[in-house]
């Protein structure tokens, strides 16, 4: 018994490491694309051709993304999403099929696909958690393989992520009586607990009723 739970724990183990593995791999998940908002527009691509590969027709791209707007985009939530391939006058599609020239092409290490069928990329996150305003991120390598050894053509992405909150404003603080802190201005004594505590002293013979009427005479 002893070794069969041995063996089944082994076994779990290496699905949760196999599961924890995938995950670091292939970063979001498709469901998780949905969370995120499309700042294209508001946030652009930065694409540099990097290299080209004649006999196989690859090309390999740097893409970045550069942020346009006044507020911080979260930097590990960043994607690019291929979105079309566009050829010299500007179309995506095939005149007499109507196909995308995105199909005509391999494209090589993406992290997944969207619900859509379109590839998408993880932008590496940079020194800083933040893209800032008018900064660019780290580069990501985009690799598309022509099988149509087409000649000329234009890669189309589009960019996912989220803006970072702004912070909440501070609290105001309260002061010690509300808040009930050490410290706090102690309440005055009611009349009742004042008349009990003399009545205990005039009892044990600390004060006498005299003394207690001329010390409480105005």
């Amino acid at each position: 018994m002893t070794k069969m739970h041995l063996s089944a724990t082994i076994v779990t183990g290496g699905v949760l490491f196999a599961c924890t593995l995938v995950t670091s791999i292939t970063g979001f998940a498709a469901s998780s694309l949905d969370q995120l908002t499309e700042l294209t527009g508001k946030a652009s691509v930065v694409v540099t051709l990097k290299g080209r590969d004649n006999f196989t027709s690859e090309y390999r791209y740097d893409v970045s993304v550069r942020n346009h707007t006044s507020d911080v985009l979260i930097a590990d939530s960043l994607v690019i999403v291929l979105d079309k391939i566009i050829n010299l006058a500007g179309e995506d599609r095939e005149a007499l099929t109507g196909e995308s020239f995105l199909k005509r092409f391999d494209v090589l290490g993406q992290d997944g696909e969207t619900e859509d069928g379109k590839p998408f990329f993880r932008i590496p996150v940079g020194p800083t958690p933040d893209l800032g305003s008018l900064t660019d991120s780290l580069p990501v390598t985009v690799r598309l393989r022509n099988k149509d050894y087409l000649s000329v053509f234009t890669p189309s992405f589009k960019v996912l992520g989220q803006k970072r909150p702004p912070p909440e404003p501070k609290q105001a603080q309260q002061t010690p009586a509300a808040a009930g802190q050490p410290g706090a201005t102690p309440t005055a004594p009611s009349r009742n607990s004042v008349d009990k505590l003399i009545q205990l002293l005039i009892k044990k013979g600390v004060v006498t009723e005299e003394e207690w009427r001329k010390a409480n005479q105005p």
